[in-house]
C-alpha cells in the first residue's frame, strides 16, 4: 500500500489553495458516497485533492486517494484497496477515474455495504451513468457533475478579477449594476473574446499555444477511451462516432435530419440516436428539446450544439460569430443548472423567459409579442431595459 501513499503524496506537493471551483462548496461533503462527474480536464482530480489536503488532512482524518488505472489494480481490486485501508485506519477512500475499473459499480456497492464507516468519494467520466451500472447504486451514492469554467471562473484563475455569481433573476433586473461593477475593474469584452477561444477548462493554465492540440486529444481520448470503456466500442465505430460529431460541428447549432445522417454515414436512425445521447452525456454535445416535449433517448433532438464554445475553435479554425453566441449561452445556463428550451420564437426559453442571442444592434421584434424575453446582446459593456450584455451571463456560476 506504501507505493499509493508514496503516488498520492507526490501528486499533493502540486496542489494549492488559490482557486477552488465552484462545486466545492456546493458538495455535501459528509455523504457516506459521492460520485463527481465532469468533462475530462475540467478540475476533478484537482478538486478531490484540493478537499483530501486542505479538508481532510487539517480536520486530521485519514484520507487516501487511488486512480483506477493505477498499475496497482493490475494485481489488486478496489474491495480488497479499501479493506486494507480501512484496516490501517483509513476513513476516506478517493476513486480518481472510476469508469476504467471493470465492475466497478459492484466493487462500490460491496465497499459501501461492507465498510459502512468508510466513505467513498469517486470522480468518473461525464459518459458514466451510475444510475445504469450492472449494480444498484442508485440508492447509495449522490451524484455532482463538474463542467468547464464559467466566464467568472476564468476571470479568476486567469488572476484577472474576482466577482462574485449571480442568479439568472439578478442579471434579469439588475443587469446594469452588475455590469457597471465589472466594467469598474476590467474591459471585459477583451477576456470574453479569449474566454470563447481558450478558456473553458483550467488546462489554459498549462499554456495557451498548447491549448488547441490538448482539446483535440480530449476529443479523442473521450471517444476513443471513456466511450470505449463504458459502450462497448471498437475502432469502427468511435470512427463512425467521430464523422457524426464532424457533420453536427460543421453546422450546429444543427437542426438534425436523422434519416439523412443515417443514409450518409450507413449507420441505422436508432443508432445515430444512440450516439447523439452518448456525445451528450460525454459533455461533447448539447441537446435542446422544443418546449412541452418529453425527454426521452428516442427522442429525436430539435437542435444539437457543441457542448462548449472551445470545441468550436478546435474543430473548426474559423467558426461562425452567430453559432458561438447561442453556444456560449446555453452551455452557461445549462451548466448553472438551469432547464433550457426550444421556443416557438427566440432562441431559448428559460424560467418563463424567452431570451434571444444576437449582435449589438439585435432588436427585440421577433420576441416582442413572447410575454416575459431578454435580448442577450454582444459586442456591448452594458445593456439597457431588456437588452443584456452577453458575456454577463458568464456569471451564472
Amino acid at each position: 500500500m506504501q507505493v499509493l501513499i508514496d503516488f498520492q503524496d507526490s501528486l499533493l506537493q502540486g496542489i494549492k489553495e488559490n482557486f477552488q471551483r465552484f462545486l466545492n462548496k456546493k458538495i455535501n461533503w459528509n455523504q457516506r458516497m459521492i460520485g463527481i462527474k465532469g468533462p475530462r480536464g475540467a478540475g476533478k482530480t484537482t478538486l478531490m485533492l484540493q478537499h483530501l489536503k486542505f479538508t481532510l488532512s487539517k480536520n486530521q482524518v485519514n484520507g487516501l486517494y487511488v486512480t483506477a488505472d493505477h498499475p496497482w489494480f493490475y494485481q489488486n481490486n478496489l474491495l480488497d484497496t479499501a479493506m486494507t485501508w480501512f484496516k490501517q485506519g483509513g476513513q476516506v477512500l478517493l476513486i480518481d477515474e472510476v469508469h476504467k475499473y471493470p465492475n466497478w459499480s459492484r466493487e462500490l456497492k460491496n465497499i459501501y455495504d461492507g465498510l459502512p464507516q468508510l466513505q467513498v468519494i469517486f470522480s468518473a467520466s461525464s459518459a458514466l451513468d451510475i444510475y445504469r451500472g450492472e449494480s444498484d447504486l442508485s440508492r447509495r451514492v449522490i451524484s455532482y457533475t463538474l463542467p468547464g469554467l464559467s466566464f467568472r471562473e476564468y476571470l479568476k484563475l486567469s488572476k484577472t478579477a474576482d466577482f462574485p455569481s449571480f442568479t439568472l433573476e439578478e442579471i434579469q433586473h439588475r443587469h446594469r449594476e452588475i455590469s457597471h461593477e465589472v466594467i469598474s475593474t476590467i474591459r471585459p469584452l477583451l477576456y470574453f473574446e479569449k474566454y470563447l477561444s481558450k478558456g473553458y477548462l483550467p488546462i489554459f493554465v498549462e499554456g495557451e499555444n498548447e491549448y488547441g492540440s490538448k482539446l483535440e486529444q480530449i476529443i479523442n481520448t473521450v471517444v476513443d477511451t471513456d466511450l470505449a470503456y463504458i459502450s462497448s466500442y471498437n475502432a469502427g465505430t468511435a470512427a463512425k462516432v467521430k464523422k457524426l460529431l464532424g457533420v453536427i460541428a460543421d453546422s450546429a447549432p444543427f437542426k438534425p435530419n436523422v434519416s439523412a445522417i443515417s443514409k450518409k454515414l450507413n449507420i441505422s436512425r436508432d443508432r445515430i440516436l444512440e450516439h447523439i445521447y452518448q456525445l451528450r452525456d460525454a459533455r461533447i454535445l448539447n441537446i435542446l428539446l422544443a418546449k412541452g416535449k418529453g425527454v426521452s433517448r428516442l427522442q429525436k433532438p430539435d437542435k444539437l450544439y457543441l457542448e462548449n464554445t472551445n470545441l468550436a475553435f478546435a474543430i473548426n479554425s474559423s467558426p461562425e460569430k452567430g453559432n458561438l453566441r447561442e453556444t456560449f449561452l446555453l452551455n452557461q445556463l445549462l451548466n448553472a443548472g438551469y432547464e433550457v428550451f426550444e421556443p416557438k420564437k427566440g432562441d431559448f426559453w428559460v424560467n418563463e423567459i424567452t431570451i434571444e442571442v444576437g449582435g449589438k444592434n439585435k432588436s427585440s421584434q421577433q420576441v416582442l409579442n413572447e410575454g416575459e424575453y431578454l435580448i442577450a446582446s454582444d459586442n456591448i459593456e452594458s445593456g439597457w431595459g431588456k437588452k443584456i450584455p452577453l458575456w454577463l451571463f458568464g456569471f451564472l456560476y
